[in-house]
């Protein structure tokens, strides 16, 4: 079992072809346990397949692993036993019940029928699935089918999760749901989660630290924050209502974006206090009020732009810039 100092997931030249097609260009990740890793990329970056090697569901063509402490070929029975997986495409059996699909994971995993049913009813009840249980899996919704994924993943007691796009398809409010369980994963169980995910806010919300995937390889890894000080376009805009004090303070500050429309200033700025405290050190030395201050700073959008000069793959269930208002 790997302890909080001690990385889950050490990989290190990961590479992977399809004929003449790269997928993965030798990418190195390291996730230390207990944090949740994701990995964003466009569409056919390679996430998936990244998730494959990892999980000993594929090979990889070079490059090593270790997976919770376990060399990922030479041990591979072992690293199959200290993880769990759940796809894009759920592995729930729709032609039997909630309950019948968990007592199925319990008998892959040599569960002795006692502890099988007492595991399910447990975990059934964790994941507010108790009501539904002795239905058919194929009557629950989305967001349910989603949770009995996960539920039956956690039936072996795995110590390292792969999310691959869990909530690929879900609307907003079971999405936020199952982040409240992602996150549960990680603070009550002490699990380590490597997330792919088409949302960039989704990795926003979740991850310690996030990994951009482009063209086979990792064109960037940080934390949420150092990701976004990547990229330029983080400005303070002061809104004004005396057109008096908005001339004023057009004239006297350099590297302003003027909007005479609605009487506003940009000026660039990464958002620090420092930077903060001058512009309103200098307004109250000129005798100028502006009506509002606003910070806004690059969100993972722009740096997935930025990294990738892909779109964004799929919309956020927020899509509105991030900014502060005093």
């Amino acid at each position: 079992m790997t302890t909080n100092h001690e990385l889950a997931i050490a990989a290190t030249g990961l590479r992977k072809a399809y004929g003449d097609k790269t997928v993965l260009d030798g990418i190195d990740i390291r996730v230390p346990a207990g944090t949740i890793f994701s990995l964003l990329g466009p569409n056919g970056a390679g996430k998936t397949t990244a998730v494959n090697i990892l999980s000993t569901l594929i090979s990889a063509d070079g490059g090593q692993a270790r997976i919770g402490g376990h060399d990922l070929t030479a041990e591979a029975q072992a690293v199959r036993a200290a993880i769990g997986v759940t796809g894009q495409f759920s592995a729930v059996d729709g032609l039997i019940t909630g309950e019948e699909n968990m007592w199925l994971m319990a008998d892959l995993h040599h569960l002795s029928k006692r502890e099988g049913r007492q595991v399910t009813a447990e975990l059934l009840e964790r994941f507010d699935l108790t009501e539904a249980a002795k239905k058919p899996a194929s009557t629950y919704s989305g967001g349910m089918k989603r949770r009995l994924d996960i539920a039956m993943t956690l039936v072996g007691s795995p110590r390292i999760i792969f999310l691959d796009e869990p909530t690929t398809g879900l609307d907003p409010r079971s999405r936020h749901n199952m982040w409240q369980i992602i996150r549960e994963l990680v603070t009550g169980d002490g699990v380590t989660v490597f997330l792919t995910t088409q949302y960039l806010e989704e990795a926003d919300e979740l991850a310690d630290r996030i990994a951009v995937l482009n063209d086979g390889k990792l064109v960037a890894q940080g934390s949420a924050e150092e990701l976004k000080r990547l990229v330029p376009g983080g400005h303070v805009r002061l809104r004004f209502s005396d057109p008096v004090a908005y001339e004023q303070a057009a004239t006297a500050l350099r590297e302003t974006t003027r909007d005479d429309e609605s009487l506003s200033l940009q000026i660039p700025s990464g958002g620090s206090q420092r930077e903060l405290r001058a512009i309103l050190d200098w307004l109250d030395a000129a005798g100028i009020e502006a009506d509002e201050l606003s910070v806004h700073t690059p969100d993972l959008d722009d740096v997935f732009f930025a990294l990738t000069g892909s779109p964004v793959p799929a919309p956020s269930p927020q899509t509105t810039p991030k900014e502060t208002v005093r």
